[in-house]
């Protein structure tokens, strides 16, 4: 059953719990700077990770280590939530001075971004793997040494017809996708936050999905 996203956060935002001195998870949402990608395919990363700043009430307007970014906090695990400035294609050098500044372990970073190996409305939660050739995720791969973090990958599908990937992805999305793509962007937040309270099998249980629309159907 689809959950209520605004009672999911609410619950999160009235607990209370002595605070951890270490930032615990480092969260990243992957895209482009500026007006002219905003409501891009490539930008849903960007657009899930505002979305969750905005439910647990964190300003992204800290503007250092190549991105913006901000302090926020989920019970009593303190987290950074973080969108890269530097273009998709260099976005590990952001998340490289994010984890070392603040000393996050690689196990509890959490990536997400756009796949157009997956149909629109499918979410996909795991650890490590390859990067299917996403220039974000390549980035942040060889910028960290490793590739043994979380990735909350959202589908994007692929074209229809001959238009290049470079150029699909930059486009925004269509007319019927965007009726979807705020329960997108809300499951997407949610799982996140899920890994962040219990762990990425129980976020996986609950909110890896192939297509969103199934679970709308469900309420």
């Amino acid at each position: 059953m689809f959950p209520s996203f605004s009672s999911f956060f609410s619950k999160i935002l009235s607990l209370t719990g002595k605070e951890r001195e270490q930032i615990m998870h480092l969260i990243i949402g992957l895209g482009n700077p500026g007006n002219r990608y905003k409501s891009t395919r490539h930008n849903i990363g960007f657009m899930a990770l505002e979305r969750l700043a905005t439910r647990l009430e964190v300003d992204l307007r800290q503007k250092s280590f190549q991105a913006l970014w901000g302090k926020g906090k989920i019970e009593n695990k303190k987290l950074i939530l973080a969108q890269p400035q530097t273009y998709m294609n260099l976005s590990g050098a952001a998340v490289r001075q994010l984890q070392s500044f603040f000393k996050t372990d690689i196990s509890n970073l959490i990536v997400i971004h756009d796949d157009i190996d997956l149909p629109f409305g499918a979410i996909r939660l795991k650890r490590g793997g390859g990067n299917a050739g996403h220039k974000g995720l390549s980035s942040v791969e060889s910028e960290l040494g490793s590739s043994d973090f979380i990735r909350v990958r959202l589908g994007i599908g692929k074209p229809v017809d001959k238009t290049p990937v470079e150029r699909y992805v930059l486009e925004p999305f269509e007319e019927d996708e965007e009726g979807i793509l705020p329960d997108v962007i809300n499951w997407a937040s949610e799982a996140c936050a899920e890994i962040v309270l219990a762990d990425l099998k129980t976020a996986i249980s609950k909110y890896q999905t192939k297509n969103i629309t199934f679970h709308k159907k469900e309420d």
